[in-house]
């Protein structure tokens, strides 16, 4: 593939993963959007384009000439970025997901933050040439590091962004999780690092053609087996309280009945997990790109080794 210009849209932990690996381990060029000037971010020597998204003139002179939107944002700002990208002809879209498939969210989703409405309008540009994909990768192993995802800058306003705020406190050897889906089965969830979903993505920008979504595999487990690996990580048992999906529709209950917000969005985010929403059995990207994903239990031991 002949290099092209890419355009990063945010500037979380992932989008400066994925900025960096373009930086030192590709032929492409990029740009990063930001809302701000970032001196952190332009120190590294990446060229960064202070943007305002209600701005279409300006998003549309910004994006010419680029062939990849990146987006690492949501709601109505991706929305005017993807109008813009397909103003100006953008070959290929990334947009905002890096979870699990659409294809089993609900359509009443209570996490959708714009995705549904984002996925709607590239369908709609699809016909006139700006092509679109999503990667798919399940939960970040970060929810489950030191400070959790807000430690990497992802997830700052999630109810589950901070350490131990999802299924499990290593610190205090704690685990809340989602033992048994509605059908009596065990909880499966696919998980991988954002470095790793940074790796995945920018291999990909390489591959000729791409499917409406690019699957990734690093690990597929029970939520009872992340609890044992942090169990061995921590050498103790943890206190558990393992639910089903009914008796977490009874903590969803009484969270509302007591008007806790915080508690209330954590249990639909253990509801979800119970749903399917971050397990998915069939993987298209590993066998396309020469990329090996960390297992989770190095990842974890290494990200305590501190």
């Amino acid at each position: 593939m002949p290099p092209m210009r890419i355009a990063i849209a945010g500037t979380c932990g992932l989008a400066q993963y994925i900025a960096n690996l373009l930086a030192t381990q590709s032929y492409h060029t990029f740009i990063v959007l930001s809302r701000n000037t970032n001196p952190t971010m332009a120190a590294r020597g990446w060229q960064i384009i202070q943007v305002t998204y209600t701005n279409a003139s300006d998003l549309r002179y910004t994006l010419a000439g680029v062939d990849t939107v990146i987006s690492t944002i949501n709601g109505d700002a991706q929305l005017a970025l993807i109008d813009a990208a397909a103003a100006v002809h953008v070959r290929r879209f990334v947009p905002s997901e890096f979870e699990g498939s659409p294809a089993v969210r609900p359509i009443h989703d209570v996490f959708d933050y714009g995705r549904r409405a984002a996925l709607s309008r590239l369908q709609h540009y699809e016909s006139r040439g700006m092509g679109f994909t999503v990667f798919t990768c399940g939960i970040f192993y970060e929810r489950f590091g030191p400070g959790g995802m807000r430690a990497s800058q992802i997830g700052l306003r999630s109810a589950i962004g901070g350490e131990g705020e999802y299924m499990m406190d290593i610190r205090n050897c704690k685990a809340k999780i989602p033992y048994y889906n509605s059908a009596g089965q065990p909880v499966h969830v696919c998980m991988m690092s954002a470095r790793d979903v940074a790796r995945f993505v920018v291999a990909a920008l390489d591959l000729s053609s791409w499917p409406r979504e690019l699957r990734m595999k690093g690990e597929r487990m029970t939520v009872s087996e992340i609890v044992s690996i942090g169990e061995v990580l921590r050498g103790r048992d943890f206190e558990r309280a393992n639910y089903t999906k009914e008796s977490l529709q009874d903590d969803l209950t009484v969270a509302q009945a007591l008007r806790d917000d915080i508690r209330e969005q954590r249990t639909q985010h253990l509801i979800v997990t119970a749903d399917g929403r971050y397990d998915f059995g069939s993987f298209n990207l590993n066998s396309m790109v020469n990329v090996i994903p960390q297992t989770f239990q190095d990842w974890l031991g290494q990200a305590w080794s501190s």
